[in-house]
């Protein structure tokens, strides 16, 4: 049984003269002499708990005396109507228990508004997530995804868990962590992919993995982590990547509407404001991308990827020419990209794969994959990498794949970018980096 009959959200000016039960911390105390008013505050909201001298018991007076910010407390009291208190309702309380108190002062200030250094809120990760504009970041991610999820089970697709812990990396690449596995060598995953694609084949053909994903990069830029979350959707039966392109669009929107029709307030508390974007998103292709940026005095050397400043550059033309944050590109050349995606047929110098970019950033890459077995075989050997390291995928290609595709949103970096924070870290409870393990 809960400790409380309401979350303080719950309590509405209409209530007055209705007994009410809160729990959660004290906020903020203001002592006006004869007036002791308590700020507390749940994972809701926040409500005003008035004690004034003649009007509680003296047990209560007593009680408030022992009191401090962050204090966990219940407070059994009456809801009363007052236009000058927050959301226009008060608590007066009849009983109030403490539960627990702080035992030394507060590393880092839960209530007021002076800005604290990220690397300092991170340390004290617990107590900087108690202040209601974290908070809320959080809250909007979860009601994101929540949405994201919502359309995929609309569109008939399944949840699934594939593992975390693998034998093999899943692109030859050297960017992974070790792990002892009793007394073989495995890895922490990349990205669910190939276990996705394998699930695909084997006849549950529309699924979703909103697992974590491992990266040992040694980077220490505001987008980059070491683990991260996606929304990672594979799909079968596709006609081409433009199938996995619809999906992704009608995902971000479903998210982006959710966010705006149930997280008004913790949008108003960070100052955002959400438009839900058009569709289609528009796409960008090579080898155009490299007329475009060459446009922009930006050359790069026909058939190699862009970089960071290209997709800058990219994200401008955009905005300019279409006026749109998001945008599609597609067609890369094979040659930097893995073994696994899909050529095209008429010009295989080019593959059906395709990054989807939000704000100036990569928020996800996918497409087509390639299902038929003597092409992947033969794409593996151009890539240089050994077909005994993934014999235990590709030996399922044998026995008949349907042409599929997919794709993985980083929720963290979709968060970042929608609310315009300035760091990824922001946007993760407990961020992983190569300079930060712990809490």
């Amino acid at each position: 049984m809960s400790l409380r009959t309401h979350y303080t959200s719950e309590i509405k000016p209409e209530d007055n003269g209705k007994e009410v039960i809160i729990a959660g911390w004290i906020h903020r105390i203001r002592d006006l002499g004869g007036v002791r008013f308590l700020i507390v505050r749940d994972m809701k909201d926040i409500i005003q708990v008035t004690i004034k001298k003649g009007e509680v018991s003296q047990d209560l007076l007593d009680i408030t005396e022992k009191l401090r910010e962050e204090c966990v407390i219940i407070v059994k009291g009456i809801v009363k109507a007052n236009r000058i208190a927050p959301k226009g309702r008060e608590i007066i309380p009849k009983e109030i228990k403490i539960l627990d108190k702080p035992i030394e002062n507060l590393p880092i200030s839960i209530s007021s508004k002076t800005e604290i250094g990220l690397d300092t809120r991170l340390n004290y990760r617990v107590l900087d997530l108690r202040r209601p504009e974290v908070l809320a970041i959080f809250k909007i991610q979860s009601k994101l995804v929540e949405g994201m999820e919502e359309y995929l089970i609309e569109q008939k697709f399944y949840k699934v868990f594939t593992p975390c812990i693998i034998g093999a990396t899943s692109e030859g690449g050297s960017e992974v962590f070790p792990i002892i596995y009793f007394n073989r060598s495995a890895f922490l995953r990349q990205d669910p992919q190939l276990h996705r694609q394998l699930v695909v084949i084997s006849g549950l053909d529309r699924i979703y993995d909103l697992g974590p994903s491992w990266r040992a990069e040694p980077s220490h830029t505001p987008r980059h982590l070491c683990e991260h979350r996606g929304c990672a959707v594979e799909m079968g039966f596709i006609k081409d990547e433009y199938d996995i392109i619809r999906v992704q669009e009608n995902l971000i929107i479903r998210g982006i509407m959710k966010v705006k029709k149930e997280c008004s307030e913790e949008l108003e508390l960070l100052n955002k404001k959400l438009e839900i974007p058009s569709t289609p998103f528009p796409e960008l292709r090579f080898p155009d991308i490299y007329y475009i940026l060459e446009e922009y005095g930006k050359k790069i050397p026909f058939g190699e990827d862009y970089d960071r400043e290209s997709e800058l550059i990219l994200a401008k033309y955009v905005k300019e020419k279409y006026k749109s944050d998001f945008f599609f590109v597609n067609r890369f050349p094979f040659k930097v990209k893995p073994f696994y995606v899909m050529k095209v047929d008429e010009d295989p110098q080019w593959a059906r794969s395709v990054d989807l970019i939000y704000k100036g950033l990569e928020l996800s890459s996918g497409g087509q994959r390639e299902h038929r077995y003597e092409k992947i075989i033969e794409q593996i050997k151009e890539k240089g990498i050994s077909l005994l390291s993934l014999q235990w995928f590709t030996d399922f290609f044998k026995y008949g794949a349907p042409p599929h595709g997919g794709f993985n949103i980083g929720i963290e970096r979709l968060t970042m970018q929608l609310l315009d924070l300035s760091n990824i870290r922001e946007a993760t409870l407990f961020p992983r980096t190569p300079e930060r393990l712990l809490p």
